[in-house]
């Protein structure tokens, strides 16, 4: 007999439980479905959300020729031969068919490499399911070439009517006497997996042969002999925690930092993903108060990459404490901020003549780099010079914060400039 998450698994729109952000009324891949021009896009989300089982509605609901592979077990020539599969389909054919790739994040950048040409000339569609963050473990040129949608951890309700639809749609579950007391728990262990729920309902329906089957926390406890402590309530952990530990990071606070670690360090969070977050507060937290912050967070992220559980949580502890007691600063994150807002009003402003490249005897003849002055010949490697667009000549994105290490970049800017650059 079939998983009862497979028996369970929805084949069309109107089954489909949750990331109602994305397929509830007006919303993005639902307005794809209706209209039947569906992109290119990669599904980000924790396991047991959703992923597979919507990219192969989507596919169905567009009445689009399917493929799929796993980025487990398929290599370059597994890839280049579902091409081939499926240019075929769309010559004799008139809809693009659609390629999912599970798990697209444990593609080498060969595989990936391999995807470019037909996802651009328009041989496939391709949908792309990973629990990792494609900003690192997708290769640039792929993921400009789709759209990334996030889902999200299914919520109390979503469980709640997956464990209704379980007891009373499904052919086995249907037949079973099941008295459901307490969900706590069993929410509690799911942590906004449906797959996982689903199972726990299996493993506890199935271990009773005949009579009356109870769900409660002391069951679910029993049958699985596991904490529930490691798990947050309604599934939350994986962005409640990780906002506390970030927050307190911020806040230089270490212990409270610790703290949050342990929590998800004992629930089995992905190493990768804590040590990805430490990156990001380093740069966007720490900042140029203490540059070596992002180096001890990179660091951090190749021991742990290395090490894995439960080693990995000494460098993790080791990055926590050294990011919470840094002096802090958000300049360099503020500047950027203000930099793009100001491109966004402006738009693309055209370089100024001595600033632009000039590699053809044309653009030296119109003048191009003609007045530009190379800093190294003069003194201090330094000489004024306009660098600005003329509309934003004079304006300022940076602004030195108070810590010693600014305070040094600003008092370099003040000499070089005399115009008050470093000035907060």
């Amino acid at each position: 007999m079939e998983p009862l998450a497979e028996r369970l698994r929805p084949r069309k729109l109107d089954d489909y439980v949750g990331q109602r952000h994305l397929v509830g009324e007006g919303k993005v891949l639902r307005v794809m479905m209706e209209t039947g021009n569906v992109s290119s896009f990669i599904l980000w989300g924790p396991p047991g959300v959703g992923k597979t089982t919507l990219a192969r509605i989507v596919a169905h609901e567009v009445g689009r020729p399917f493929y799929t592979l796993s980025a487990v077990t398929s290599g370059v020539k597994d890839v280049r031969d579902v091409i081939d599969r499926a240019s075929g389909d769309h010559f004799f054919g008139t809809n693009t068919p659609i390629l999912f790739i599970d798990e697209i994040h444990r593609f080498s950048k060969a595989q990936q490499d391999s995807l470019l040409g037909a996802v651009e000339n328009g041989k496939i569609t391709l949908i792309g399911a990973t629990t990792e963050n494609p900003s690192f473990e997708v290769i640039r040129p792929l993921l400009s070439r789709c759209q990334v949608y996030t889902l999200q951890s299914l919520d109390k309700a979503d469980l709640e009517f997956l464990l209704e639809r379980a007891l009373t749609k499904d052919p086995f579950l249907r037949e079973r006497n099941v008295v459901v007391k307490e969900t706590d728990d069993l929410f509690r262990y799911s942590g906004g997996d449906a797959r996982k729920l689903l199972n726990i309902v299996e493993l506890v329906c199935g271990s009773d042969a005949t009579g009356e089957i109870v769900i409660d926390n002391k069951v679910i406890r029993e049958r699985l002999q596991q904490n529930p402590v490691a798990y947050d309530k309604d599934g939350e952990m994986h962005y409640d925690i990780i906002s506390a530990f970030i927050k307190s990071i911020r806040g230089s606070a270490p212990d409270a930092a610790l703290y949050w670690l342990a929590r998800m360090v004992e629930a089995g969070e992905d190493p990768k993903f804590i040590a990805r977050r430490l990156l990001i507060s380093a740069a966007e937290d720490i900042g140029l108060a203490n540059p070596n912050a992002l180096l001890i967070a990179n660091a951090c992220f190749d021991a742990v990459n290395k090490l894995g559980w439960p080693e990995g949580r000494i460098p993790l502890a080791e990055a926590t404490v050294y990011l919470a007691t840094s002096q802090k600063s958000n300049s360099a994150y503020l500047g950027i901020n203000n930099a793009l807002e100001t491109v966004k009003q402006t738009g693309n402003l055209p370089v100024p003549l001595h600033l632009r490249n000039a590699p053809t005897k044309l653009m030296q003849e119109l003048g191009y780099g003609a007045e530009y002055k190379y800093a190294h010949d003069y003194k201090n490697h330094f000489v004024k010079q306009q660098f600005m667009p003329d509309d934003l000549e004079g304006r300022r994105f940076w602004q030195a914060q108070g810590n010693p290490s600014e305070r040094k970049m600003a008092d370099w800017m003040d000499f070089l400039w005399g115009e008050g650059k470093g000035e907060n």
